[in-house]
């Protein structure tokens, strides 16, 4: 027997309980998760019978799933804020620390401005300081060793900027400049 549906709330909490979120990813993660459950609701034979009523109703009335309104999930997200169980400090603090050891400042700062935030300049600083150590220590581990040829520079200095690394920093590692 399916589980009954869970309420916005709910939902909002169980996504928070498994790691930070931004507000702007947490939105779009409720959304989204509202409308397959939708798509789910109507493809039941209970809302194919009810057909001849409006589709909207007929998800609803047969599964109790509705999609939250723009001024639902706001409310939802005020709440969250005010309770600090959405913190957007938290959020850039895990997500700068998670990818830090494996990706450049550019990459860090464009899946952040994905999210709707910006990394505060006492933190950016830090990052910039550690970029050419971090390069170097990602470069060790997948290559070890100079390459031989421009082809390989080629690959390793590619291999550096996948990862966000600056282009500076990324010529310094792979011809071995400190």
């Amino acid at each position: 027997m399916p589980r009954a549906p869970q309420s916005l709330k709910a939902r909002a909490l169980g996504l928070i309980a498994q790691r930070e979120h931004s507000p702007v990813e947490l939105r779009r993660k409720l959304l989204a998760q509202a409308m397959r459950q939708r798509r789910a609701a109507e493809r039941t034979p209970l809302a194919s019978q009810a057909a001849d009523t409006d589709a909207d109703e007929a998800a609803t009335a047969t599964t109790g799933v509705t999609v939250p309104t723009a001024q639902e999930l706001d409310e939802l997200l005020d709440w969250l804020v005010a309770k600090d169980l959405l913190n957007t400090a938290r959020f850039v603090e895990a997500r700068v620390n998670l990818r830090a050891q494996r990706h450049g400042n550019l990459r860090i700062r464009h899946e952040l401005a994905q999210h709707g935030v910006e990394i505060d300049p006492d933190k950016a600083a830090a990052l910039e300081r550690s970029e050419l150590a971090r390069a170097q220590s990602v470069w060790s581990k997948r290559f070890g060793e100079r390459a031989a040829d421009a082809a390989g520079r080629a690959k390793q200095m590619r291999f550096l900027a996948a990862r966000g690394f600056s282009a500076d920093v990324v010529r310094r590692v792979v011809a071995g400049r400190e």
